[in-house]
């Protein structure tokens, strides 16, 4: 994530409602952080668009009521990280069993 800011113009809808505006990121980062935030029980409204296919810009909508917008996006951006380190961490111990029983194979039927 290179630059985030906020969209001008949210101020008078409370600090429960902002859009961020991510540069250089698109649907993977957009889809991924939608899911995990549309998912808080304080969120009322999530999601995103891409303004147009040739600006390289996400628009980040959250609203709650309850709690900052900022803070429901930074809590969203550490629980997606947490669950990124949990595959990697899932996939390299799946990939290290896989490669230990294909080189038992290999060498059982040398």
């Amino acid at each position: 994530m290179e630059a985030l800011a906020e969209l001008a113009g949210d101020e008078k809808n409370g600090e429960g409602s902002r859009t961020f505006v991510f540069l250089n990121e698109g649907h993977t980062l957009g889809n991924a952080l939608k899911t995990i935030i549309a998912r808080y029980p304080e969120v009322d409204f999530c999601g995103y668009t891409i303004p147009h296919p040739t600006e390289q810009k996400l628009h980040f909508r959250i609203q709650s009521r309850r709690d900052r917008a900022v803070d429901l996006l930074k809590r969203g951006l550490e629980d997606l990280e947490a669950l990124c380190d949990h595959t990697m961490e899932v996939f390299g111990n799946e990939m290290n069993n896989f490669n230990a029983a294909d080189s038992r194979s290999v060498q059982e039927n040398t």
